[in-house]
């Protein structure tokens, strides 16, 4: 019998990665996915997707969506105490369902690895890390041989502006700079998957306009023929 569990879902390439080895894996069973929302934004913590993209992924995928929503207190971010505050009384609810596993797409930081482990051991949950320790030149490959696509929809400074809104493709990996990982594992950029083998039809999306916010570059994305308004992205927030 497959143990259940959820994953915590960026949106990004890492968590479809993720999704995908696990979909595959006969231990488990995905039960939902799990997402940070930036509730006074609406939009994906720390990556300024809106949520609108965060529901048409879901249901492409074909998952029972659970967003926490994470509020502001005068315009600054959630709290770290707040946040695990929250997050807590979140898993507990699976735990009430039977649910003792979560999946995150982490590939090598030890110390973010062991908080969470950390915070699940509380509730008695187990962490499952499906790409962990996977060398990150050669998964970022497998990505896109996999038939993934996605664009970067925040970067760091350090990459500068050009860089958001582009597709991961060969030419994007050739063109980061050195000292960049190929997967963004140190918080260079951060990405949004909108085709690939987990989902059922590709979204219909387009680039919009690039934003800076605290030496970050957000693209708006948008879904194609949309007639939403720009909104205020998040300066900063959590995955």
């Amino acid at each position: 019998m497959p143990e259940k569990l959820v994953l915590s879902w960026s949106g990004g390439k890492d968590s479809a990665m993720a999704l995908h080895a696990l979909l595959r894996d006969d231990r488990y069973e995905v039960v939902g996915l799990l997402t940070s929302v930036a509730a006074e934004y609406k939009r994906i913590s720390h990556h300024g997707v809106r949520e609108e993209l965060l529901e048409m992924q879901a249901e492409s995928i074909g998952l029972p969506l659970d967003r926490l929503y994470l509020p502001s207190d005068s315009g600054l971010p959630c709290t770290n105490e707040r946040f695990e505050e929250l997050l807590r009384d979140t898993l507990q609810r699976y735990c009430d369902k039977g649910v003792m596993l979560v999946a995150h797409g982490d590939l090598f930081l030890e110390d973010l690895r062991a908080y969470r482990e950390k915070n699940l051991a509380r509730l008695g949950m187990r962490g499952v890390f499906p790409l962990w320790k996977r060398d990150t030149a050669q998964l970022i490959q497998t990505f896109i041989r996999s038939g993934f696509k996605a664009y970067l929809c925040c970067v760091e400074g350090k990459l500068g502006a050009s860089f958001a809104g582009r597709a991961i493709d060969a030419a994007l990996i050739d063109d980061l700079p050195e000292g960049v990982d190929p997967c963004g594992e140190y918080g260079e950029f951060h990405t949004f998957v909108y085709d690939g083998p987990i989902f059922r039809e590709p979204l219909d999306i387009v680039v919009g306009e690039v934003v800076c916010r605290e030496s970050r570059y957000y693209a708006d994305l948008l879904p194609a023929g949309s007639s939403l308004a720009a909104t205020e992205m998040p300066a900063v927030g959590r995955v």
